[in-house]
């Protein structure tokens, strides 16, 4: 993951597909990994859950649309991992769970703060407090899901080639502003859309956008 959000900083990077090959998208840590992490030093198992979290902080900086195709299993922090996308494809039969209090834990990979953004805060803490298995179309739902689909790969590679079709400049600016919009008081919200907007405004990607909307034909950005 690191490595594909590193890669988005190529201008010719439009968006990024975070999926699996196998039965399952994320099964999240196990037994074994989580009985070496008793024995490590307080500010080792720090270090490595701040490891945890630059992966999602990895996703959310990524300057481009990050699309989850979820499939089989996301469970703990495979569905951590798939909250912290822009958009995020399911599969109806897939099972999510917040898995970490079966092991007597918290969520550590942002899923206290990714899941208070999409859904409300008492299914939050159901499925927190029980580590209920659900399923996509649950998740979809509650929020966590964009949508329901029988192949969320084929959906998420059609969604990035209309992306990748829209102006790269205008998607950049348009996750900036998102990225921030939670974060942000109304004034500085709207402070940063006219920012962006004039930045836009006039420039070589924006008028190509208009004059292949004029001319009915693909453009070339």
């Amino acid at each position: 993951i690191l490595e594909a959000t590193a890669k988005a900083s190529d201008p010719r990077v439009r968006a990024v597909i975070l999926t699996a090959e196998g039965g399952f998208f994320c099964a999240g840590g196990n037994l074994n990994t989580l009985m070496e992490r008793q024995k490590m030093a307080l500010d080792d198992r720090r270090t490595m859950i701040e490891h945890l979290h630059d992966v999602i902080r990895a996703i959310g900086a990524c300057p481009v649309p990050v699309i989850a195709a979820v499939h089989g299993v996301a469970f703990g922090g495979g569905f951590q991992v798939m909250l912290g996308a822009d958009i995020r494809y399911v599969a109806p039969d897939t099972k999510l769970s917040v898995m970490e209090v079966k092991w007597g834990l918290v969520p550590d990979m942002a899923g206290t703060q990714l899941m208070r953004h999409l859904a409300r805060e008492d299914i939050i803490r159901e499925l927190s407090y029980t580590g209920r298995i659900f399923s996509g179309e649950e998740a979809f739902n509650y929020g966590f899901a964009t949508r329901v689909t029988k192949d969320p790969l084929a959906e998420a590679l059609a969604t990035a080639k209309e992306i990748a079709g829209k102006s790269p400049d205008a998607i950049r600016a348009m996750k900036r502003i998102y990225n921030a919009a939670p974060y942000a008081t109304a004034a500085d919200g709207l402070l940063m859309e006219s920012i962006e907007q004039d930045k836009l405004i006039g420039s070589p990607n924006q008028i190509e956008s208009i004059m292949s909307n004029l001319e009915k034909r693909p453009a070339k950005f």
